[in-house]
């Protein structure tokens, strides 16, 4: 496939090479291999379930580590508009426009039938009714729905979900983004009180996200004893992918110009490997509950960060000894030792056919794998929600590793991988804490440590005419897939997403 003059420069104007477009445009025509996983991961094989003397042991090492002069921060992706949370709504809103009679709407539709019902338990009722108030008019569903979603109002319809008003206190409401602030206090302040949160923002809001902190970043250092260092950035436009065609020919508009269109989370690697902390925290925007419900978060988020320090302490001194090539390294009694800490703790399982018949061998494989930026993901009981499962994995070159794997990810007509697929215990809530430094305190470069062969491909469409869309490998799968990883379960009170607006009437965000 040959791109025109007009066409390379757009491409290298956007950051973006004609290669890697040429290589999207043949994923596209190929597909991406699936995932083979192997057993699910369980408690007690490739999940820790940790007892009450082993989270104090982690929150106090954790917190000791604090002290010393660790520097964490918090890593939230809040790009998002909040219209797939009112979809029902909106849905609601077009059949009354059309003149339905609202009785009828809200009985065929049940989520705004209930939110109607319901609607003064909503924290943003208040400030919804006096919208309504003040232009004159009566509080019937369809008024109700029109200002709540449209630039009429409040225009939620259109707006981040980290800016809509979520929970209820006594005489204030608070957004999602506030409610970062307060939990970054209760498990990100280092030993000078600083608290680093960074948020990923479309950019047509990043200036709503900027002036809210101004207007509240006071009071909550007064509130938390804490100093506050919030920044922002926006998805990179060179992480966009290129639209395609039904015949997999690339997708123009009228004018002729190629379409790019944003790569899904996977596209925030870019994003994060731009930070510097020696600890990093992830969680979505809207995975957040009241104050008075943030005791087993904390507490969990505290033992997950003790978690990975006593791992990477350990990561570390091999790391050490490997890379400076120290004479005990090279004993065949450190190499079985480090080895097995690799397989049976680590959960790095070597190749079926891989036998190091040198020791030179067995120390490069070693280095290779030692070398790695190093998660720990809580995993909460699958009850249901949606979210990428704990497997062990075949990776691109034999081995065997914890990975988490989403549903599309596995192959739908192979009965085996699907039995396994539905035995998967756990889930992922997105519930990170990354550690992306070696031994010598330098960064890695992460973009080495994903696996491009783990896209996803959907249909869209545009100006009524049918594309293909192309997302990135994801955040916490394949942008994570070459990543020491450490799973440990963690209670579901720890997850409690808002995809819905009438998740908000569920008794941990009332």
């Amino acid at each position: 496939m040959m791109f025109t003059q007009e066409d390379i420069r757009q491409i290298k104007a956007r950051g973006s090479k004609p290669e890697d477009v040429l290589q999207q445009i043949e994923h596209f025509k190929n597909g991406f291999p699936f995932l083979k996983v192997t057993p699910a991961a369980e408690v007690g094989n490739g999940i820790i379930r940790l007892s009450d003397s082993d989270i104090l042991k982690y929150e106090e090492l954790y917190a000791s580590r604090l002290e010393d002069g660790l520097t964490v921060m918090k890593f939230v992706p809040a790009s998002g508009a909040a219209s797939r949370m009112f979809k029902s709504l909106f849905s609601a809103l077009e059949k009354l426009k059309e003149g339905k009679k609202a009785s009828d709407v809200l009985s065929a539709n049940k989520d705004a039938g209930l939110f109607i019902s319901q609607i003064r338990k909503f924290p943003f009722y208040p400030v919804l009714a006096e919208s309504i108030a003040k232009a004159g008019e009566q509080e019937d569903p369809e008024t109700l729905l029109e200002y709540l979603l449209t630039e009429k109002g409040l225009n939620y319809g259109n707006m981040p979900k980290g800016l809509l008003l979520f929970h209820q206190y006594e005489g204030f409401e608070r957004t999602p983004f506030e409610e970062h602030l307060s939990e970054g206090a209760a498990y990100a302040m280092d030993h000078r009180k600083n608290v680093k949160l960074h948020f990923t923002v479309s950019p047509e809001h990043e200036k709503a996200f900027r002036h809210l902190f101004q207007t509240v970043e006071a009071g909550y250092e007064i509130e938390y004893g804490a100093i506050y260092e919030v920044s922002f950035s926006q998805q990179h436009p060179s992480t966009d992918t290129i639209a395609v065609d039904l015949r997999n020919e690339p997708f123009r508009d009228k004018d002729g110009s190629l379409v790019f269109r944003p790569a899904g989370h996977g596209a925030l690697l870019e994003n994060l490997k731009d930070l510097d902390a020696d600890l990093v925290f992830i969680k979505n925007i809207d995975n957040v509950v009241p104050d008075k419900f943030k005791g087993t978060t904390t507490l969990f988020k505290k033992a997950l960060a003790g978690v990975l320090l006593h791992y990477q302490k350990k990561i570390f001194e091999y790391q050490k000894m490997l890379e400076e090539k120290h004479s005990h390294a090279l004993e065949s009694a450190y190499l079985a030792e480090m080895a097995n800490f690799l397989e049976n703790s680590l959960n790095v399982k070597p190749a079926a056919d891989q036998y190091y018949a040198e020791k030179q061998d067995l120390v490069q494989y070693l280095k290779e794998k030692f070398n790695r930026p190093i998660r720990v993901c809580g995993m909460v009981k699958n009850e249901g929600e949606p979210g990428g499962g704990p497997f062990f994995a075949m990776n691109p070159d034999g081995t065997v590793s914890l990975q988490i794997a989403e549903s599309v990810q596995i192959d739908p007509d192979d009965p085996v991988q699907m039995k396994i697929a539905r035995h998967a215990t756990h889930f992922n809530p997105v519930d990170l804490v990354c550690g992306w430094k070696n031994y010598k305190g330098e960064k890695y470069n992460l973009l080495k440590f994903r696996d491009p062969e783990t896209g996803f491909i959907s249909l869209k469409s545009k100006d009524g005419r049918d594309l293909k869309a192309q997302e990135l490998p994801g955040l916490w799968n394949g942008s994570m897939s070459n990543w020491i990883t450490i799973f440990v379960e963690v209670p579901i009170d720890t997850f409690n997403p808002v995809k819905t607006v009438n998740d908000l009437l569920r008794k941990q965000h009332q």
